[in-house]
């Protein structure tokens, strides 16, 4: 089978490998679709954390089953995965908690992942597609992260509710914020990307922080009280600082973007708001059932999200590409034959 590895920061290649044989546990997936996330982007310029090379990316995956023992499921059923590998024993595990497990494995990540055309994955991580597309069930992951964010927060019904970045990550936040009942602020620094946010999701407020001032603005949104809870889907060391000027007395901050730098800020302005700071890691299969129970509803379209599509050979030429702002990149599908 054809594969595409990742040999080093900035460097493609085509190989051929051997098609996964399946053993017991495991099922063997046709990849139809692969979602190109900021994971992927940022493993390609060198910036992402737990990240050793060469690599094959890749863990936005849709295909159907080739071979399975996992109950419930059949051969040539349409179906994504939880691509969080998890031991099932560590002290996150055993408090419902595999999104940290201590020994994570994250397919494309930790472990080699879907920019192959038949990928072997544990049994356990299949979900059902549930009538949804490819196209749909590539989406689910990206979504779930940005459901896990929001259920990290608790967002209540009328919470004024900052996304910090505008990103594929940080749209589905805003969509699960809006689900939660909150009243969502996006923040960006890119034009086209509000103007996104606007049209395509129905966000209310946005923000470009480049060319407005961001706390008279959020106070003008909030009457003066800020936002009660603030997503951070940057991942960028200074945005992720700055916003914790922007939290209300009694705010929860959640930081579902990663980068390599130490956060700072002062204490004493945290501590004076009681505030709460929290980390969200990836998703659970929760998260994945209310992203495909919220899609099946029509409460989220993520068709919208598609902006660039190719086809598998042509990735390598294309990929370096999707870096650069200007060319409007909000989600690249793959289609693979």
């Amino acid at each position: 089978m054809e594969i595409l590895v990742c040999n080093t920061p900035g460097e493609f290649s085509y190989q051929q490998a051997e098609k996964p044989v399946r053993s017991q546990g495991q099922t063997i997936i046709k990849i139809k679709r692969i979602g190109i996330c900021g994971t992927d982007l940022h493993a390609f310029e060198g910036t992402q954390p737990f990240f050793n090379y060469p690599r094959i990316l890749g863990h936005e995956l849709a295909g159907e089953i080739v071979e399975t023992d996992a109950p419930g499921f059949t051969e040539g059923e349409a179906v994504t995965f939880v691509p969080y590998f998890n031991c099932g024993h560590c002290v996150a595990c055993r408090n419902g908690k595999p999104n940290c497990c201590t020994s994570l494995k994250v397919s494309g990540v930790h472990i080699d992942g879907g920019m192959v055309e038949y990928l072997s994955v544990p049994s356990y991580s299949l979900v059902h597609g549930d009538g949804l597309t490819f196209d749909e069930l590539a989406l689910v992951e990206p979504l779930a992260i940005g459901a896990h964010g929001i259920r990290r927060a608790d967002v209540h019904k009328d919470e004024m509710v900052l996304v910090v970045g505008a990103g594929p990550i940080g749209l589905g936040a805003m969509e699960f914020a809006r689900i939660a009942g909150g009243k969502v602020i996006a923040l960006d620094i890119n034009d086209g990307r509000l103007a996104f946010c606007k049209e395509k999701i129905g966000v209310e407020y946005t923000i470009n922080g480049l060319t407005e001032n961001v706390a008279e603005k959020l106070a003008e949104i909030t009457n003066g009280d800020m936002p009660t809870v603030i997503i951070d889907a940057t991942g960028n060391l200074r945005a992720i600082n700055t916003a914790f000027g922007y939290l209300a007395h009694g705010g929860r901050y959640v930081l579902v973007g990663l980068q390599k730098g130490d956060i700072s800020f002062s204490h004493p302005e945290f501590h004076k708001r009681e505030a709460t700071l929290m980390s969200s890691r990836n998703a659970t299969r929760a998260d994945f059932e209310h992203v495909i129970h919220s899609m099946k509803n029509g409460l989220v379209d993520p068709k919208t999200y598609i902006t660039h599509r190719v086809a598998f050979g042509q990735v390598k030429d294309e990929f370096q590409s999707w870096l650069d702002p200007a060319n409007g990149v909000i989600k690249a599908m793959v289609e693979m034959d």
